[in-house]
């Protein structure tokens, strides 16, 4: 049995005569944090819509959990057992905290397109929306339209939705931009704690949130994948203190 979550081989993507990611290779073993880091304009939230089926590869190929998802829809790499938060926050704003995560939990739990069937009857799923919200400190704010929320609180929403479908591959597009100091420590351990059990592939610029959350890291400039490592050998690796780091990080 395969002990790879993820993986890339070869993957190229270009528009035009731009070539933005230039054959990326990269492994994900299953239960790892994996970060991936690089200057702006690197490739990084390009790969993740390439892996989360939103942009169609130029070449190469994409497997999850052995399975090829190279160019499918997101819908159904979602199905497959992968869900992603994104760079910008992407909530229903005018719903309640609790309707945006219950929304996030009827297809997994059998009530897609389910007409019929009235929402607070699902009890099943109510429990289970309550649940998540526990787990991310919003229950005492469920009624609450999740566009009133601070805006850290609307990334914690937003990883609530992500892990709703109990997908084992979770990746995150800087899930921590824009907070203060304190924001980022609680959305750090509510992180490490949803992705217990699960892959982890996450896109920071916070060096501090890449160093203490990741088992791995992989480093991209320019559409490449210059180093693979742990943390204390990505700290000590003269290119990428160079291309990412600065020189004088060491």
């Amino acid at each position: 049995m395969s002990t790879t979550a993820l993986k890339l081989a070869d993957v190229h993507k270009s528009f035009g005569s731009s070539k933005i990611i230039n054959g990326v290779n990269l492994a994900v073993a299953k239960g790892e944090r994996h970060a991936i880091i690089g200057p702006n304009g690197a490739g990084k939230s390009t790969l993740f819509n390439l892996i989360s089926g939103f942009y169609p590869l130029s070449a190469g190929y994409i497997e999850l959990n052995g399975h090829m998802i190279s160019n499918l829809p997101p819908h159904r790499i979602n199905r497959l057992g992968l869900s992603r938060s994104f760079q910008v926050t992407n909530i229903f704003p005018k719903m309640s905290v609790f309707e945006n995560v219950r929304c996030a939990l009827l297809w997994p739990m059998g009530y897609g397109y389910s007409f019929w069937h009235l929402c607070d009857r699902l009890k099943k799923i109510n429990a289970k929306a309550e649940e998540i919200l526990e787990r991310i400190n919003l229950a005492d704010r469920r009624h609450i339209p999740a566009g009133l929320l601070a805006y850290a609180d609307q990334r914690a929403l937003e990883i609530g939705i992500t892990i709703a479908g109990n997908a084992e591959v979770i990746l995150l597009d800087e899930p921590t931009a824009g907070m203060s100091l304190s924001e980022t420590e609680r959305a750090v351990e509510l992180i490490r704690d949803v992705t217990t059990g699960k892959t982890l592939l996450v896109v920071e610029h916070d060096m501090q949130v890449v160093f203490n959350l990741a088992d791995r890291i992989s480093v991209l400039v320019y559409g490449e994948i210059v180093a693979t490592d742990h943390p204390d050998k990505i700290r000590q690796n003269p290119q990428v203190q160079e291309a990412y780091l600065g020189k004088e990080s060491a």
